[in-house]
């Protein structure tokens, strides 16, 4: 199906994108740039993918001021990609086909708190750290986690995660409501802070996870959880991945409500005791927390001890002091640069897949012989509760060989995990990374995906290139 009507010359849509970036520096002035190095940072971020930078940056600074944007882009059939914290893996935020960048950094306003109904309004550029800072007194706090300290627009439009998604869910359960600028311009508003509703299309769930190719998101109304009374956590090494993947598995088939349990293989490990100075085991080891009463927590650890010690594990060594867990939790969201630390001279090329929790220990088992086949040095680190986990291979980008084997490795663990009924992304999105797995994972209902965004964004203009294959 064709995803937009016949593209512009090239001599028409370069006279288009100038009669944007003119109009835009009227309206905004400095706040409409084109220097070569901003385009660049905002068109390739984190991502290992070529650079791709969009022709201009506006930081907007309002709803009203992202529809202005929108409407004088579409009058051009100008593309359109937003901005928020740049953290994303997969190509999201490149330009394939130029366009208009627009930063929602400045967006960063926390509105209201209705600490009584649990439950908040911000403005799309505003990071999770910023929140929950924000709610600390109230005795709220937001739990989508994702490693970095990425903004709530952003990681709406990913359906973004983290280690507490076992126990609190993903951002598609976190959102209640949201206000959007279409790809015509109008500022709608779906869901609303009702816990639930009856009346019409879900919308709110359809533009979370749709990366920006239906609109972008500049508010959220987002659901906030109370601070447990009691935080008990710490780590448990085993002797092999296999060992702790069934651990995991017990322990979820058990029901006991895990607020996170993350995987890292014994590289992960080693990398994190150098660059967050612990001092772990150099084993694959897992790390948890214990949400709930002072009795229900002790309880809930004391029977992950005898689960892990069923499967070789132990002994589980608890972080009593609140400091140590910080320290423990932040070395986990830091996997991504202390792996980096395992090879300076390379980069990392990040991936993730999610199965279905009965065959985990089977996907991770599968890929760590995979890894260790191909002598890739490549830590894996997951939030296994939940079935997913990264890999992350750390290889020159400059070096076709080491590219080929890095690329066919992905490939292979990507159907490795849809083979077993799962996802070729839990967290990281699609991006540009992952489009030639949509229609494997989907089937025929790309087709329908396709007709959706055909009547959301007939011109193909909001973050073109992304998701769906060919557009």
């Amino acid at each position: 199906m064709a995803l937009e009507a016949k593209a512009p010359s090239a001599e028409d849509a370069r006279e288009g994108v100038e009669a944007v970036i003119a109009a835009l520096r009227a309206r905004f002035g400095e706040r409409c740039a084109t220097s070569q190095a901003l385009r660049e940072q905002h068109g390739h971020t984190t991502t290992w993918l070529a650079n791709q930078p969009p022709d201009a940056v506006v930081f907007a600074e309002s709803t009203e001021e992202v529809a202005e944007v929108v409407k004088v882009c579409a009058a051009e059939h100008v593309p359109v990609i937003a901005f928020g914290t740049g953290t994303s893996l997969e190509g999201h935020v490149n330009a394939p086909r130029g366009g208009i960048s627009i930063d929602l950094s400045r967006m960063n306003r926390v509105l209201e708190v209705n600490s009584e109904d649990l439950d908040c309004r911000v403005e799309a550029g505003v990071t999770r750290k910023q929140l929950n800072s924000y709610i600390r007194d109230t005795g709220l706090f937001f739990p989508i986690d994702p490693g970095a300290d990425a903004s709530l627009g952003g990681m709406a439009a990913t359906r973004a995660s983290g280690t507490n998604a076992v126990r609190y869910g993903t951002m598609k359960d976190a959102v209640l409501g949201l206000t959007v600028v279409t790809a015509d311009g109008r500022i709608i508003k779906t869901g609303g802070r009702a816990r639930k509703s009856s009346a019409g299309y879900d919308l709110t769930r359809l533009f979370i996870g749709s990366e920006g190719t239906l609109g972008v998101i500049t508010e959220l109304t987002i659901r906030l959880h109370g601070q447990p009374e009691a935080i008990s956590g710490g780590v448990c090494p085993f002797p092999d991945v296999e060992a702790a993947c069934q651990a995991v598995i017990m322990t979820i088939q058990m029901g006991l409500p895990v607020a996170r349990i993350e995987l890292l293989d014994s590289l992960q490990v080693k990398a994190c005791n150098t660059y967050s100075n612990l001092d772990l085991a150099e084993t694959p080891t897992l790390f948890l927390e214990f949400h709930g009463s002072e009795a229900s927590v002790k309880e809930q650890s004391e029977t992950f001890s005898g689960i892990a010690e069923e499967f070789g594990g132990g002994p589980f060594k608890w972080a009593t002091v609140a400091e140590d867990r910080s320290k423990l939790w932040a070395a986990r969201h830091d996997a991504y640069w202390s792996g980096r630390s395992l090879r300076p001279d390379a980069q990392v090329v990040a991936t993730d897949v999610c199965v279905p929790i009965s065959r985990l220990a089977e996907c991770v088992t599968q890929t760590a012989a995979d890894i260790e086949a191909e002598s890739l040095l490549a830590p894996i680190v997951g939030h296994v509760g939940d079935g997913n986990f990264h890999v992350q291979v750390l290889v020159d980008l400059n070096n076709p060989d080491e590219m080929r084997k890095c690329e066919a490795f992905i490939e292979r663990l990507a159907i490795r995990a849809l083979d077993m009924e799962g996802t070729c992304t839990g967290e990281h999105g699609v991006g540009q990374g992952k489009q030639k797995y949509m229609r494997r994972e989907h089937g025929d209902a790309l087709e329908l995906m396709q007709s959706i965004k055909q009547a959301l964004d007939p011109h193909n203009l909001m973050n073109p290139g992304k998701i769906l294959p060919q557009s």
